[in-house]
């Protein structure tokens, strides 16, 4: 009879776990991309550490463009030791899901770490992708034992993220560090490495931390204190270039460094003049690095400039103090710079200027940082624009039957072609949606 009892209050758990391991297994790593819906997306969510989910629309043109690089990242990520895997949902279709994680765009790109949705903001592109995912699944720290050990982990850590090697440093203390910063920087310790090993990362003493910015060819190098702030303070700074090209990719990231920045404007960013001044502010950069220095141009992003008052006809190239919010600071004197001057020193005087408190306030005539990220016309804007329109005239051509009686038929033809004219405007509008992600 205790048995008997013991059964029948353990089959519905027995039950359970039957049913659960049997829907489990549903989902495998083979390397496919699978394909999502609303009965089964949780279940693939918990079912795996690590899942990119793709939230896609059929009718998408970047959803089209995106869908082949998928297929090809997805074997590489599902035979990585922790494994990745892609899937894919139709948030079009189902909406509730779409609405449950904030998808105003498509295609949206969310890593789930541990059932955790993460914004995937990192490159498209296979190749890229399966570079930038990876980051994600490795060691917090990784221990180098030789030279060649060194030169493999920088060769696939890859460009897109900044990367610290300690040479002849505790590993316990950069492990918090690393573990806080984890999605933005790779990091390692060297424990075995040569005199070459020195002069390729331009150090000559230890311990030292090196960080390394293969995007954008720059290296720096700290010899402590290796407490506390300061090692933390060198590993936030390290962490962006310093001067960095504005552009949709780069304003998260400026967004999350907290510094003000120093936005200088050009005509064209890679022009030879251009290029020049860019060298320029380098050297500035270094020695302030307190600030972050940035720099874009009309050519590239003039949406973007035409929020600081500057036109093609304005006088370039215009620099100013900026934090990312609604306000920005011009310096009274030193607004642009003057061809007929040295540019170390205008950039200079600028920057006396800016820190003396010579300054003057003025307001952005557009959104902030995250206002750019967000200011796009979304997908449920559309829709909800598309139907107060619809209840609007519903309701307006209701209201005129009830005031005038019976309408002629040349009135019900007006009111026929004003809809016909309104619906060609809402499909014309649905058309192109900025809200759509690209590459």
């Amino acid at each position: 009879m205790a048995t008997h009892r013991h059964l029948k209050l353990f089959a519905p758990l027995l039950l359970f776990s039957f049913f659960a391991r049997v829907y489990s297994n549903q989902f495998s790593v083979d390397g496919t991309v699978l394909e999502l819906d609303d009965k089964n997306f949780d279940s693939a969510i918990s079912s795996f550490d690590f899942i990119l989910v793709d939230f896609y629309a059929p009718w998408c043109g970047h959803c089209k463009k995106l869908s082949p690089e998928l297929d090809v990242a997805a074997p590489t990520l599902a035979g990585l030791k922790e494994p990745i895997v892609i899937a894919k949902v139709n948030a079009d279709k189902y909406s509730k899901l779409g609405a449950k994680y904030e998808i105003d765009g498509y295609p949206t790109l969310k890593l789930f770490m541990h059932g955790v949705p993460v914004d995937y903001y990192g490159p498209r592109k296979a190749d890229l992708l399966v570079r930038y995912l990876k980051k994600f699944v490795a060691p917090d720290v990784s221990v180098l034992e030789s030279d060649s050990a060194v030169d493999g982990f920088v060769e696939a850590a890859g460009k897109q993220f900044p990367i610290f090697i300690g040479f002849g440093l505790d590993e316990s203390l950069v492990v918090e560090f690393a573990r806080k910063y984890k999605k933005r920087a790779w990091f390692s310790i060297a424990k075995g490495f040569s005199e070459e090993a020195m002069v390729t990362y331009d150090f000559d003493k230890v311990p030292a931390l090196v960080s390394l910015h293969p995007k954008y060819n720059e290296q720096s190098v700290f010899y402590g204190p290796f407490e506390g702030e300061f090692l933390e303070d060198f590993m936030k700074q390290n962490q962006l270039p310093l001067i960095v090209p504005i552009n949709f990719e780069t304003l998260k990231l400026l967004n999350d460094d907290k510094r003000k920045i120093v936005v200088t404007i050009v005509n064209d960013d890679v022009d030879e003049k251009s290029l020049k001044l860019i060298k320029t502010l380098r050297a500035a950069a270094n020695a302030n690095r307190d600030l972050v220095f940035g720099y874009v141009g009309i050519k590239q992003w003039e949406e973007f400039v035409d929020t600081f008052d500057v036109r093609k006809g304005s006088q370039l190239p215009k620099l100013l103090i900026w934090d990312g919010t609604e306000e920005y600071h011009i310096v009274e004197g030193s607004e642009s710079l003057d061809d007929d001057d040295d540019e170390a020193s205008q950039i200079s005087r600028f920057l006396e200027g800016y820190r003396e408190g010579r300054t003057i306030k003025k307001k952005v005539a557009g959104p902030s940082v995250m206002g750019f990220i967000n200011s796009l016309i979304t997908i449920k804007t559309v829709y909800l624009i598309v139907f107060l329109v619809a209840i609007f005239m519903l309701i307006q051509n209701f209201a005129n039957r009830i005031d005038d009686g019976p309408q002629p038929r040349e009135r019900e033809a007006e009111v026929e072609d004003t809809s016909r004219t309104t619906a060609s405007e809402s499909e014309s509008r649905n058309e192109y949606k900025p809200g759509d992600k690209d590459d």
